[in-house]
């Protein structure tokens, strides 16, 4: 390059609205909340051969749920393709479980497979965290896709516990799915480890309160 050619520029990709990432984040999880607590099922009938219903009345039907939990999570992985051109860490790993745990309940009739999922879930990102911290690698900064500026030794605080926080919510989802009602580990589930994940984030604010400008709270993982 020339002294007088010009550098070139590089447009970082633009991040969607609060609605759209919030689409890409939870709308798998929003629809199979929404299914299972508003009965949301396809019947025979109407002008094009079959008419959505639903009712508020009845027990939720945690099989007939998870056929709305896969098509919202590949419509959200999809939305996240389209909007920024790639699909970040997160949404991924979670869409991904969320599609086979899916899947696994709708073709065995069992909802066995979608309750281990946050179990599932949680402990990968955990040994994730872990084994990034055995290799000193930063794994929590890609994992959230945006890495805040932080120092290393912050990161890897940071990093430490948040894995332990995703064993403890194993361990949690183990206990409620062995002991509790649908609905409760329903409840649990969403909207409880989203408001687990929200609060544990919030405490972190004063570690890096130290070392940032204007903190703000690290983004919640999402489990869908």
């Amino acid at each position: 390059m020339t002294e007088t050619e010009a550098a070139p520029v590089v447009t970082p990709p633009a991040k969607p609205n609060g609605v759209v990432r919030t689409l890409i984040d939870y709308g798998g999880l929003i629809l199979f909340a929404l299914a299972y607590f508003l009965h949301l099922k396809f019947v025979a009938g109407g002008p094009v051969g079959w008419v959505l219903t639903a009712g508020l009345h009845g027990k939720g039907d945690l099989v007939g749920a998870s056929w709305w939990l896969v098509g919202g999570s590949a419509a959200a992985l999809i939305l996240g393709l389209i909007a920024e051109k790639r699909l970040a860490p997160m949404p991924l790993v979670a869409g991904a479980f969320a599609l086979v745990f899916g899947i696994l309940t709708v073709v065995f009739h069992d909802p066995t497979f979608v309750k281990i999922k946050p179990t599932v879930t949680n402990l990968v990102f955990a040994a994730a965290l872990f084994i990034g911290l055995l290799f000193r690698r930063n794994p929590l900064a890609w994992m959230m896709s945006d890495a805040l500026p932080l120092p290393e030794e912050v990161w890897r605080k940071l990093t430490f516990r948040y894995a332990i926080f995703f064993v403890a919510m194993a361990v949690l989802n183990e206990i409620v799915r062995r002991t509790q009602t649908d609905k409760v580990w329903f409840l649990f589930h969403f909207p409880g480890l989203w408001l687990a994940a929200v609060a544990f984030s919030l405490t972190q604010v004063p570690l890096m309160m130290k070392y940032m400008k204007d903190p703000e709270a690290p983004p919640p993982p999402t489990e869908s």
